[in-house]
C-alpha cells in the first residue's frame, strides 16, 4: 500500500503516455500516484481516467521551475484546481518560454554547425512543455550524436555550447501560485539542488512539505530530510521522478511513499481547497 508522487509523461520530458504510466504503476502494485509534469498539467485528465479504470487513486500535480537566491528549485504542486484562471495564465507563460527555449537552443546549435529544424523538434515533442530531451532525441535522429547522454554532455548541459537557461519564477511566487489554485506546495529533491540553507525561508513563505524520498536520495539523506520536515512541521512526500525510458530504466515504484504520508498530503489539500472562492475548485 504505497504511492509514487513524482512522475512524468510525454506531456513534458518523459516518454510514457498516461496510459503506459498507469500500466507501469499497476505492474508495481502502486495504490496511488501523482502526475507532476514540468510546467504543465496537460496530461492530468488522461492520467486520471486511466487511474480510475485501473483502480489507482490519482492526484493531479505539477513541477514548477523556480529560483531562490539565484539557485534553481523545483516546486511540486499537488491537488491544484487546474482550470483556475491565474494558474492557466502562468502556465501559458511557462509553456511559451519552453517552446522559445527550444528555438533558441536550435539557433545556438546552428551557430555551431549543427543543423536542426526547430519546428520539426517541436512537432516531434507534440506537447506544450517541451524540454532538452526532445532536442537530444533530435540530435540522435540526425546522426549528430550517438546517444542522448552524448547530446547532453556535448551540447545541452549547463556550461555546454548550446545551453540556454530556463524561464523561472521565484520560489515564493511558485508557492503562492499553487496555494491560489488550492494546492499544496512541496520542495522537490532538495539534495539535488543543494537547497538545505533555503528551506527554512521557503517554509516561512508557505512551503507545505519536503520531498524526503527520491531516487537520488540515499537512505541517510532521506532520514535527514524526514527529521528536518518533522522539526519544521511540514509534510513528508516522496517519488521516483520517473521519466519513462529517457534515463535508461523506468524508476517508477523504486520509491514507495507509505500511504500515511499521502493521507496527510490530501488533508492539507482539502484545507487549501476549502479556502478557494466558491466555484473555483474544479
Amino acid at each position: 500500500m504505497s504511492a509514487d508522487l513524482h512522475l512524468h509523461t510525454r506531456f513534458s520530458d518523459g516518454t510514457f503516455t498516461p496510459e503506459e504510466l498507469v500500466v507501469a504503476a499497476q505492474q508495481q502494485e502502486l495504490t496511488a500516484l501523482a502526475l507532476t509534469d514540468h510546467d504543465t498539467m496537460e496530461g492530468c485528465p488522461a492520467t486520471a481516467a486511466a487511474c480510475a479504470a485501473a483502480g489507482i487513486e490519482f492526484l493531479p500535480g505539477i513541477e514548477l521551475t523556480s529560483e531562490q537566491n539565484g539557485r534553481e528549485l523545483h516546486i511540486l504542486g499537488y491537488g491544484l484546481a487546474m482550470h483556475q484562471a491565474p494558474l492557466q495564465q502562468a502556465l501559458a507563460k511557462f509553456q511559451a518560454a519552453r517552446q522559445q527555449r527550444i528555438r533558441d537552443i536550435v539557433a545556438r546549435l546552428k551557430e555551431l554547425n549543427v543543423t536542426l529544424d526547430a519546428d520539426a523538434v517541436l512537432a516531434q515533442a507534440n506537447c506544450r512543455a517541451p524540454g532538452r530531451p526532445h532536442v537530444a532525441r533530435a540530435l540522435v535522429t540526425a546522426g549528430a550524436c550517438a546517444t542522448m547522454d552524448e547530446a547532453f554532455e556535448r551540447w545541452l548541459k549547463q556550461h555546454r555550447p548550446a545551453w540556454v537557461p530556463k524561464y523561472r519564477i521565484t520560489a515564493a511566487d511558485a508557492i503562492e501560485l499553487i496555494h491560489q489554485a488550492g494546492g499544496a506546495a512541496v520542495l522537490a529533491h532538495p539534495a539535488l539542488n543543494r537547497a538545505d540553507p533555503l528551506i527554512p525561508g521557503l517554509v516561512e513563505a508557505g512551503l507545505d512539505g519536503i520531498e524526503c524520498f527520491h531516487t537520488q536520495h540515499s537512505a541517510n539523506v532521506s532520514r535527514r530530510y524526514v527529521a528536518l520536515a518533522n522539526r519544521l512541521g511540514v509534510l513528508i512526500t516522496g517519488g521516483s521522478d520517473c521519466h519513462g525510458l529517457n534515463k535508461g530504466i523506468p524508476h517508477i515504484g523504486t520509491v514507495r511513499l507509505p500511504l500515511v504520508y499521502f493521507e496527510k498530503l490530501k488533508d492539507r489539500i482539502a484545507e487549501r481547497r476549502a479556502r478557494l472562492p466558491s466555484g473555483s475548485s474544479s
